[in-house]
């Protein structure tokens, strides 16, 4: 099985990635726009304009006003950051560390197992989305036929971070079936080896 370091150290770095996509989405810079000077920049929640060091922001004031491909991104990653605490709660149940479930071992770490695989499909999902943002705004950069072209800034790449660390973590804390398997497949040579050895005869 897998140490109870090797659990807490998979559970820390989902936690981490779950802050680094919780920042993700605070911030503004998901879209960015240049003008000369000007600078526009659009996030989930507000959009921003930034000339000479001074910067303007305005929270939207309806969601049906954000352009479409922030709307599904952000949707999806609240979608992930909710599996993300049930990850939480189940994994918590499950760790070793914890006195939970103590009386059942196999339910509990069944339970941590299942718990890492809800952190793997939530780093999955957050990747996959911010990819797909990322992918939609070179596609209009590509098609636009005006002089402003669309950019994203770094937003993504702390979603990206956030993903990654989220999915690794969920590795770290599922893996323990392959450390089952390796412990329970090497046995003791010695015990292969049969001790009853034929007598002498002797005389």
């Amino acid at each position: 099985m897998a140490t109870s370091g090797l659990q807490i150290l998979g559970f820390f770095l989902s936690l981490v990635g779950i802050a680094a996509t919780i920042a993700a989405m605070v911030m503004v810079e998901w879209k960015k726009t240049a003008q000369g000077k000007y600078r526009s920049y659009e996030g989930f929640w507000m959009s921003c304009t930034a000339a000479q060091h001074r910067a303007t922001c305005e929270s939207y004031q309806s969601i049906l006003k954000v352009q479409t491909e922030i709307q599904v991104t952000r949707a999806v990653l609240l979608v992930s950051l909710i599996l993300s605490a049930l990850a939480i709660l189940v994994s918590t149940v499950g760790m070793k560390c914890t006195h939970f479930m103590d009386d059942a071992a196999e339910s509990k770490s069944n339970t941590a197992m299942m718990g890492g695989i809800m952190f793997i499909l939530s780093g999955l999902l957050t990747i996959i989305i911010t990819s797909w943002f990322v992918k939609t705004i070179i596609q209009s950069s590509y098609n636009s036929i005006h002089m402003i072209r669309p950019e994203f800034g770094n937003a993504p790449f702390v979603s990206w971070i956030g993903g990654l660390l989220t999915a690794v973590g969920g590795c770290f804390l599922s893996c323990r079936r392959c450390w089952r398997s390796k412990a329970t497949g090497s046995i003791n040579v010695r015990h292969l080896i049969p001790t009853n050895k034929p007598k002498a005869d002797y005389v």
